[in-house]
């Protein structure tokens, strides 16, 4: 999965700059309008649960949570967000999937095919490459943390499916099922294990290694695509070696 994380890592980075400039709060405020449709109650709506823990990591203020989660429990006319996944390829035929919350889903596709054009990828039909990527649940476990095998233990008995050890990476990668996610984190959590990230995510089955242009154009891309406001996700199945990401950061 070295791929996927060292997009995660490239993310961690970029989210701490975008929270100083709001623009990660706003996502997740439209993840928590959205998700709190279908209940307010955290405990009884894992979705919302899982905004709210992102809310947190992101020391998003606790007024703003509130408001969020009113507006998409209370407020219903606020609440009108559309939920989507476009999909498409990026340079040297990488597979992109972009979650998307809009209001205006003609403004947006517009906005997304101009970015993925503008790097020489294109946009696909509905499923065109979707059936590349599992939904998993995702957890990094900072390497700090313990050694692999009782990491592991841990892991496993929490109910993961499997725990990973990228050599070149600071974290452990745990992958649960969905379903599973909260679960696993609270036995973590209760064993006094810290958690780097914790998150729904689309994890490729395979990758496209990438050489040194591909990649800078694949970040850009990838970059672009997160900054543009109706976008809260981007997944794509790029990996990149190691002496090359070294270049690009």
């Amino acid at each position: 999965m070295s791929g996927h994380s060292k997009w995660s890592t490239i993310k961690r980075k970029k989210g701490a700059a975008d929270a100083k400039k709001g623009k990660i709060f706003s996502k997740i405020s439209k993840e928590l309008t959205i998700a709190s449709k279908t209940g307010d109650n955290p405990d009884m709506n894992p979705r919302l649960r899982l905004a709210i823990d992102k809310a947190k990591a992101a020391n998003m203020p606790s007024e703003n949570v509130k408001r969020a989660v009113k507006k998409g429990s209370e407020d219903q006319s606020g609440a009108n967000y559309e939920e989507t996944i476009y999909e498409g390829y990026g340079p040297a035929g990488v597979a992109i999937l972009i979650e998307v919350m809009t209001d205006n889903k003609n403004r947006t596709v517009g906005e997304i095919r101009h970015i993925i054009t503008k790097y020489n990828g294109n946009m696909g039909e509905s499923g065109c490459v979707a059936w590349m990527f599992d939904k998993k649940g995702y957890i990094l476990v900072d390497k700090k943390a313990g050694d692999e095998d009782t990491l592991m233990t841990a892991a496993l008995d929490a109910g993961a499916d499997d725990l990973k050890n990228e050599p070149d990476d600071e974290n452990y990668e745990i992958t649960t099922a969905p379903e599973d996610l909260h679960s696993v984190k609270e036995f973590l959590e209760n064993k006094n294990i810290p958690l780097n990230l914790v998150e729904i995510t689309f994890i490729p089955q395979n990758y496209v290694q990438l050489n040194e242009n591909e990649a800078r154009t694949m970040v850009k891309l990838m970059g672009d695509l997160e900054d543009q406001d109706d976008v809260q996700n981007v997944y794509a199945n790029f990996d990149i070696a190691e002496e090359i990401m070294a270049k690009l950061e």
